[in-house]
């Protein structure tokens, strides 16, 4: 019996994953330098800091044009996928993963424009948590089309 998936479409799964990628080492670089190496008291950051972020910033501007790109095609047509028995997973991890990406464009956005300093390191938490929760999501559902279609 032949299963039908839907799978994205070359470009968008590499850029996707190139995209993810990136954003994942910078924003663990970062942590790990700023919180490690940069984060005495009355120290300046340590100069590979800004160029995280710098990656970083470009990085989620690629990933957010490619996840519209995504939640153009991929989506629908997953929704429509998903009310087929067995499929209702693949649903709860995509809604999981549109989530994240949303909250993680929120956050970032407001990290970078409206923070006051007072909020920015909770805020910061909850953007790398978010980040990290993407995985969490990410992992079955792209396991899950290889799944047995029950």
């Amino acid at each position: 019996m032949r299963h039908l998936h839907f799978h994205l479409v070359r470009w968008q799964r590499i850029a996707l994953y190139v995209t993810g990628a990136v954003l994942l080492a910078s924003g663990a670089t970062w942590l790990a330098v700023h919180y490690s190496i940069g984060a005495g008291a009355g120290e300046l950051p340590h100069p590979i800091e800004s160029w995280c972020l710098r990656v970083h910033g470009l990085a989620a501007t690629g990933a957010l044009f490619v996840f519209g790109a995504v939640a153009a095609s991929h989506i629908p047509h997953g929704w429509k996928l998903a009310r087929r028995r067995g499929w209702a997973r693949q649903r709860l991890y995509g809604i999981g993963l549109s989530a994240c990406a949303t909250l993680l464009a929120l956050t970032g956005y407001a990290l970078y424009y409206f923070a006051p300093e007072g909020v920015r390191p909770a805020l910061g938490w909850v953007h790398a948590g978010t980040g990290f929760l993407m995985i969490a999501f990410l992992v079955p559902h792209r396991l899950g089309q290889h799944g047995t279609g029950n």
